[in-house]
């Protein structure tokens, strides 16, 4: 069934158009589709355009529609074009001619927006929910890690001793910040474009008011064209997949490379990782191959649905009936990589091994800082130190309090204190840096994040 064949048509749909222009994927909007039509024709009802008899017989049958929908018992047929023709053909079934005052002041392009809308609403909610259980996964990992001491990174290079769950936080907040993006694009997502027509409005008396207040939207659109011609809000939600995947990817690559044997940070559980077909000793950690692989994906999905826009003469063009496809896959990749990652990052063993001697050489420099050396000066000192050592093999704790002083007298001997790397981590003062008084108060700010949440 089309919504359009018919009177300026004496011929069918071709084979070939019909393979080309079909796209099935729009069929997981189903109950979005049944609820703006619900809203719709109540809406109608409400203004005269059906009669009481007619709203409510429409209206009991949509109920039993959607229904059906929900149970999964809502049959799609060969014929049916998209979502909404499947729809209406259902009913038509059910109620007869009626149901072909459904569409009255409505078009495929206000409703195929408004159904996007109502998709990405939930979607949204559902994403924030996910994002929080796995925020929720880096709190517990970190807890279980206590305060093992890790070196942190600068250019892949020891830099200076943190302890390991400081690290693990950091990606908890990079997903808090993905929470907030999803939260904020919702505002924009909650807008009705029921009643934009296709695309000038319509000489019908519709209540876009009510609509959008039926159907919970807490907006209505500002300008008609602009309701059914724009799809900034879907590339707006793909961003914010897109950058949760980059987020999933950074912690992915870090994951893989601390379950080296190189590194030797991490094991996870068997449930979780797979084995080789040929080498027997192998433990792949292919789930965050894949979530690193994926992220590709999504990055090529942003721009895609930012090209698809980029050309396109106002009102609707058949263009957009590619958005959808850009953001199930998406939404999707984000969803199962969130679900595969949390699972296998809560099953994660750390082992790590004390960091390199090397990560404590600011500490001794702000050491000499501290007693009023100029840090420039401090740095070329504790530099030419590590120099030395290293060229003769050894490294801080190979020192004596004797060749310390000896090699500058700004050295003291109380300042081989600053090469054990639990004092250096306890020594860290300043604001939300590498101690675990930071760890601990980063925790009760996102416990605090989630149950606001």
């Amino acid at each position: 069934m089309t919504l359009w064949s018919g009177g300026r048509f004496e011929e069918g749909p071709s084979e070939e158009l019909w393979r080309f222009t079909v796209d099935t994927s729009d069929r997981r909007m189903l109950v979005d589709d049944i609820d703006g039509s619900i809203a719709h024709a109540t809406m109608l009802g409400g203004v005269g355009l059906l009669t009481p008899d007619e709203a409510a017989a429409m209206l009991e049958t949509l109920g039993a529609i959607r229904d059906e929908a929900v149970a999964g018992r809502f049959v799609f047929i060969e014929t049916d074009e998209d979502v909404h023709s499947a729809v209406e053909r259902r009913l038509g079934e059910a109620i007869g001619e009626l149901a072909g005052k459904l569409h009255t002041g409505r078009s495929r392009n206000d409703q195929v927006a408004l159904d996007l809308r109502l998709y990405l609403k939930r979607s949204a909610r559902s994403r924030i929910d996910q994002l929080s259980a796995f925020i929720r996964v880096l709190i517990d990992v970190t807890e279980s890690v206590g305060d093992a001491v890790v070196p942190s990174y600068t250019h892949l290079q020891q830099a200076q001793a943190i302890p390991l769950a400081h690290h693990l936080l950091a990606y908890a907040w990079m997903i808090k910040r993905d929470i907030e993006r999803f939260s904020d694009v919702m505002a924009r997502i909650d807008v009705s474009p029921l009643g934009a027509g296709a695309s000038g409005g319509s000489s019908l008396p519709l209540d876009v008011e009510a609509s959008a207040e039926l159907l919970g939207m807490t907006a209505i659109f500002d300008n008609s064209m602009d309701a059914v011609g724009s799809r900034d809000v879907a590339a707006e939600y793909v961003w914010c997949a897109t950058q949760a995947m980059l987020h999933l990817s950074r912690l992915s690559e870090e994951l893989l490379l601390w379950s080296t044997s190189e590194f030797g940070w991490a094991t996870f559980s068997d449930a979780y990782t797979t084995g080789s077909s040929a080498m027997p000793h192998k433990k792949n950690v292919d789930i965050a191959e894949l979530v690193r692989g994926r992220s590709a994906a999504v990055i090529g999905d942003l721009t895609s649905i930012a090209a698809l826009q980029k050309g396109l003469p106002m009102t609707y063009n058949r263009d957009l009936q590619e958005d959808k496809r850009i953001v199930f896959h998406a939404d999707d990749t984000l969803a199962g990589s969130l679900e595969a990652l949390g699972g296998m990052l809560s099953t994660a063993e750390f082992h790590t091994p004390p960091p390199s001697d090397w990560v404590t050489a600011l500490d001794l420099a702000e050491a000499l800082v501290g007693r009023g050396v100029p840090f420039r000066v401090a740095h070329l000192l504790v530099g030419g130190l590590v120099t030395e050592l290293i060229a003769r093999g050894e490294s801080f704790h190979d020192l004596t309090e004797q060749q310390l002083t000896e090699f500058d007298g700004r050295f003291e001997g109380a300042d081989l204190a600053v090469f054990d790397v639990g004092a250096s981590v306890a020594a860290r003062s300043t604001h939300r840096g590498g101690s675990m008084e930071s760890v601990e108060a980063q925790i009760r700010d996102l416990e605090a994040f989630l149950t606001l949440g």
